[in-house]
């Protein structure tokens, strides 16, 4: 799989790049330590939120709608799943990391062929919009330092669900979500399987 970067023409079905300065929120996320295996994710981190630029997100690219700022950090190598929202995403590289993406249009019988998705690197202080049209899931690892982005989002995103849904993809609120069948982690879990083919992984397929 080739390794495409923000700024190539590939990104544009995905998502956008944002010019907005982040750097005080990226320096306070420096802080942040990362767990020594796997990932952590937090919806909702209350310094991030209390700092100006999250009512400067709010505004200009949520239309006001009340957001919530958190992090997801820590150790990923592989594609693993997809998940969507009914909303944009933002996130700010406060490492170097790269995102594996698909479009929703491309599922079928809810199931989605991992040859369509596309590798895309996010460099420090990179911020970019995902569209709500985009598959993604957890960052994956420049190196073996591991990776750090923030990630804005509509608030309740990603909190527990307070009704059993008849969509089995629905995992959190605002979170729809498919593992890949080899992903015994997420299956064990709940999460239906709808990804297949290669479970690509950073260092050996790109």
């Amino acid at each position: 799989m080739k390794l495409h970067t923000i700024h190539d023409k590939e990104f544009a079905p995905y998502g956008r790049v944002i010019d907005c300065d982040c750097s005080e929120i990226i320096d306070m996320a420096k802080k942040i330590e990362l767990p020594k295996e796997g990932s952590t994710y937090l919806a909702s981190v209350e310094d991030f939120e209390n700092l100006e630029v999250k009512t400067q997100l709010e505004k200009e690219y949520f239309g006001e709608i009340p957001i919530q700022v958190g992090y997801c950090f820590g150790h990923s190598t592989k594609l693993n799943g997809f998940e969507w929202h009914k909303s944009s995403e933002i996130n700010i590289a406060v490492t170097d990391a790269i995102l594996f993406l698909g479009n929703i249009a491309e599922m079928e019988n809810d199931r989605y062929n991992s040859e369509n998705a596309k590798a895309f690197l996010l460099k420090r202080g990179d911020i970019v919009e995902v569209y709500a049209t985009t598959l993604h899931f957890c960052p994956c690892e420049v190196t073996k330092d591991g990776f750090g982005v923030v990630v804005v989002l509509p608030k309740g995103t990603n909190t527990n669900l307070e009704h059993t849904p008849k969509d089995k993809k629905m995992f959190k609120k605002n979170k729809w979500i498919i593992a890949h069948e080899d992903n015994d982690n997420l299956l064990k879990r709940g999460v239906v399987p709808g990804v297949y083919g290669k479970n690509f992984e950073v260092g050996k397929d790109i």
